[in-house]
């Protein structure tokens, strides 16, 4: 199925409007604070790049990187080589190994990201989305990428690319719950 913002816009709204955080996340999520904190120029150079929001640079180098400024935004890889994993083979320009900003600025326009204009609250939970994929959605769920760490994500999770385990839950705090914490903590305006 093909999404567009315009036909999940009210979904997104209301997910992120009535979104409680699990109270076993506090602690991560003030580290999660913390590493935004200290990362936070690093995002706003390649913010000043890409024109992408720095936040939503920092939600996707959270979910993918773990925060690590040694691996690709893409997916994890370490950036002492191109991407193995999907996408692979990134970046295609250049030689490794790479910068962190280096990668960080592929994959936004490897994702499109550097042509995206609507940065609104659904805006961003969509594009968010879109990096990790719509996979959950034919399984029923909220993804677990946005919406792990609150009552919107209960269980089912892929182990791997393409691996659908109903059984598994993921422990990851999704992104829209990081955001929910960073508009709470007057970090963020959404």
């Amino acid at each position: 199925m093909n999404y567009t913002l315009n036909s999940l816009k009210s979904e997104y709204t209301q997910l992120y409007a009535s979104c409680q955080i699990n109270s076993n996340k506090t602690a991560e999520l003030k580290y999660i604070l913390n590493k935004f904190l200290q990362l936070k120029n690093n995002y706003i150079g390649v913010q000043n790049t890409t024109k992408v929001p720095w936040y939503f640079i920092g939600c996707i180098h959270c979910m993918e990187c773990a925060f690590r400024t040694t691996t690709h935004l893409h997916n994890g890889d370490p950036l002492t080589a191109r991407t193995v994993h999907v996408p692979a083979g990134r970046p295609v320009v250049g030689n490794p190994p790479f910068t962190w900003e280096q990668s960080a600025i592929d994959a936004l326009q490897y994702q499109g990201l550097t042509k995206w204009t609507d940065w609104s609250l659904s805006g961003v939970l969509f594009k968010i989305e879109a990096y990790n994929g719509f996979g959950y959605r034919k399984h029923g769920i909220q993804t677990p990428y946005l919406w792990g760490g609150s009552q919107h994500y209960i269980s089912g999770k892929f182990a791997s690319d393409g691996q659908w385990a109903p059984n598994l839950t993921s422990k990851q705090t999704g992104a829209g719950v990081i955001l929910k914490y960073l508009q709470q903590q007057n970090i963020v305006t959404l």
